[in-house]
């Protein structure tokens, strides 16, 4: 777009916000746009009401400005779809959009219309929420004093608000015609030195959107005046309402898919008809981007990563050309980078690097999906040999999503955080399981221990017991299964796998699909993870008695036939009765498989130095069958040239965030800082050559005191030594991952 048609545009934009701001003092009904109505109600019946809304009124006027002027002079559309806008570092940055430390970790920013929200509101929103689900960010837990924006990279709390002025590049690139799209965006901060250059490739985690690793890989990198490469994968935020035939933009507004044209995120592949049939039949539903692209996104997230990676050489190029130099390969540091999602997509990327892009990688709890070798075997403490390692994702997380909500039940899990009776865990769902003969017992206790023996049997540690509650009543292990299954295999929406749809339901558990309210939809780029259950969309049991229903709430036993439909579409068979599956199901568990066999991982890093850092209670991504599975496939297949490190943290988990809650803040240290430090010693081994510390176990302490803990300190959380001790080496020979206890 033209500077001058995007000025016009910011100005009918602004035009609309002050009469919108006019309106807030004429109104009354504005008062659920700004405070809640118990909130409202309160300070009218105080006589207060006028004040605060002229007060209101003002900031919104000022913020308005101050969005005007800095868009008006800052930001541009060129022809290519790259959207730049530069950041000052003090109104809006980089890092925290405008937030600071004190914002990220204070109430959610508000919305000038709730309904109407600017691409600039919606990218502070995604930064805050994002920032929020990836670290602990309670008092005590480590942010401000160990990590963050404020943290310098000596680890000093030096920053201050930790705003980073520079310039932001966003555009998509189309995974395949016009169907879902990968969201590339490269940020270069003002203080980018060409001549000691570093580029950050930064993927987001989980299904997040763009700014998914904003908080992890994206915050180290511009600390130190590095560039970010991020990319969503062709997974975010690109939620497609079918009742209304809205979606996602580039930066996050919504438009009806014919206004949206080119810049739509992702539009399902239906036809006008087969919408229409599909509304009548089952209103109300939505598509995900990740689970109903039909493009099995995860086999490109390595070159996806590459691509990000091309991006940010491209445009420092461009940005420095006046300076005569070429920036590439040879006189610029890249370091592949991110967790989780995001960590798995660099290990993908270093093994697919042709070119020699990348200088080093360093991600942490990578969902990663090694080739299963059965040459070696995985041995912890003084325990048996374990050969069953290398299970996939689809595999164990489906397994998990049978099991859990009965193991939660097991008394040895009552101290568990967030293990609350009907959300995390289900008597019915015991009892139902054992008519099956899936489990034993005749009392209650006694079918939930027997639920935990089969998770523990299947090669996931008991380590994880006490976090995998928690995650059970944030449906972790349900919308993994539901979304993947439909990723892996290519299906539409239209076809309601397992008879899953997705829908909001007003939050009510078990309650019947509904129409989205219109402020959860304006707003989602910045509140979604990707992957639902999430801003206020559910998983729905189109099966249920009744008809659809929430799916948890959906029965007693917590719709334990979806749980199983999938189990079976996983493994290939009959999660009951253990036979071949026949008919569509095999059909459906084939076109999975296949999509599985795409994502698996070589184990080839091409002796790129690599470092890994997993927690040892990962309840999510098992190290058996993820992390320490791929560090036996690596020393298999780079055998003696093995540039991998891998650093097992004990007392660590995947989700840092769930450390806010009690049952958790006792129990668990923060891995993030351990992530930060695998970042650190990369940097230091390209930049210095030092060299990186051998594999090793690093040996926490949990800060105690339930339920109020005392504020985590360095004691709890030793680095990652340079020299550790015999005892804490984890090495590899005779075909044996040895992991000390």
């Amino acid at each position: 777009m033209p500077r001058d048609t995007c000025v016009t545009g910011v100005a009918d934009r602004l035009a609309q916000t002050l009469r919108r701001c006019d309106q807030q003092v004429v109104y009354s009904t504005l008062r659920d746009l700004l405070i809640p109505a118990s909130l409202a109600t309160q300070a009218h019946s105080k006589g207060g009401w006028s004040m605060d809304v002229l007060r209101r009124t003002a900031a919104c006027l000022a913020s308005t400005a101050v969005a005007f002027f800095a868009v008006w002079t800052l930001e541009a559309r060129a022809d290519n779809g790259i959207v730049q806008t530069h950041y000052d570092g003090a109104t809006n940055d980089l890092l925290t959009a405008g937030l600071g430390k004190a914002g990220l970790a204070g109430p959610a920013p508000i919305f000038a219309n709730p309904t109407q929200p600017t691409a600039q509101e919606l990218r502070r929103s995604a930064i805050y929420n994002n920032y929020r689900a990836l670290v602990d960010m309670a008092p005590g837990g480590g942010y401000g004093t160990i990590y963050g924006p404020s943290i310098a990279p000596d680890g000093s709390d030096t920053l201050g608000e930790g705003k980073i002025a520079g310039d932001e590049y966003i555009r998509f690139e189309r995974a395949q015609g016009r169907r879902p799209r990968v969201t590339m965006m490269v940020q270069i901060p003002d203080s980018y030195d060409p001549s000691n250059g570093c580029i950050v490739a930064a993927p987001s985690s989980g299904s997040r959107g763009v700014y998914g690793a904003i908080a992890t890989a994206g915050e180290w990198g511009l600390k130190r005046g590095c560039a970010v490469a991020y990319t969503d994968k062709g997974t975010g935020t690109g939620a497609h309402n079918l009742q209304t035939n809205t979606v996602n933009l580039l930066r996050g507004e919504r438009a009806e898919v014919v206004a949206a044209g080119d810049d739509a995120n992702f539009v399902a592949d239906v036809s006008d008809s087969q919408r229409t049939a599909f509304n009548d039949a089952t209103p109300n539903r939505f598509a995900f981007k990740h689970a109903h692209s039909q493009l099995n996104p995860e086999k490109d997230w390595g070159k996806n990563v590459l691509r990000s990676i091309e991006f940010a050489f491209d445009l420092l190029n461009e940005k420095f050309a006046r300076r005569g130099m070429k920036i590439s390969k040879r006189n610029t540091i890249v370091i592949a980078s991110s967790v989780s999602n995001g960590g798995g997509a660099s290990v993908r990327a270093v093994e697919q690097d042709e070119e020699g892009l990348i200088s080093g990688l360093a991600v942490g709890e990578p969902n990663i999906n090694p080739v299963f070798r059965s040459d070696f075997s995985i041995v912890q403490g003084g325990g048996a040999p374990f050969f069953a390692h290398s299970k996939p994702l689809m595999d164990y997380i489906t397994l998990v999503n049978v099991f859990q909500s009965c193991a939660s039940l097991a008394p040895a899990n009552s101290t568990a955080g967030l293990n609350i009776p009907g959300l995390a865990s289900s008597a019915a769902r015991c009892a139902d399981l054992k008519v099956l003969n899936l489990v034993s017992g005749a009392t209650l206790i006694e079918q939930a221990n027997s639920a935990q023996a089969v998770i523990n049997a299947y090669g996931i540690l008991p380590e994880q017991n006490l976090v995998q509650p928690g995650y059970s009543f944030a449906n972790v292990a349900q919308s993994i299964s539901v979304t993947y299954a439909n990723a892996y295999g290519r299906f539409s929406v239209l076809d309601n796998l397992c008879a899953f749809s997705m829908a909001a339901n007003g939050g009510v558990p078990g309650g019947p699909p509904i129409a989205l309210a219109a402020t959860n939809e304006a707003q989602i780029f910045g509140t979604s993870n990707g992957i639902p259950p999430a801003s206020g969309i559910a998983l729905i049991n189109n099966a249920a008695p009744g008809g659809p229903k929430e799916e948890r709430g959906s029965t007693a036993n917590q719709n334990l036939d979806g749980a199983l439909c999938l189990r079976s579409l996983a493994t290939g068979k009959n999660a009951v009765t253990g036979a071949p599956l026949t008919g569509t199901q095999k059909a459906q568990a084939d076109r999975i498989a296949d999509g599985v066999g795409e994502v698996l991982a070589t184990g080839r890093l091409r002796r790129v130095p690599a470092i890994f850092v997993t927690g040892r209670n990962d309840g999510i991504l098992p190290p058996n069958f993820a992390s320490r599975a791929y560090f036996g496939l690596n020393n298999i297949v780079d055998g003696s040239l093995s540039s991998l490190r891998y650093y097992e943290v004990t007392n660590a988990h995947h989700l840092d965030s769930f450390n806010a809650f009690p049952g958790y803040n006792d129990k668990y240290v923060p891995l993030h800082r351990y992530f930060i430090q695998a970042m650190d010693l990369m940097y230091a081994h390209l930049k210095q050559g030092r060299p990186l510390p051998p594999s090793q176990v690093v040996h926490t302490t949990p800060r105690g005191g339930a339920p109020l803990p005392p504020p985590i300190t360095i004691a709890n959380v030793p680095p990652i030594s340079d020299s550790p001790a015999p005892s804490a080496l984890i090495t590899f020979s005779g075909g044996q991952v040895r992991i000390p206890d």
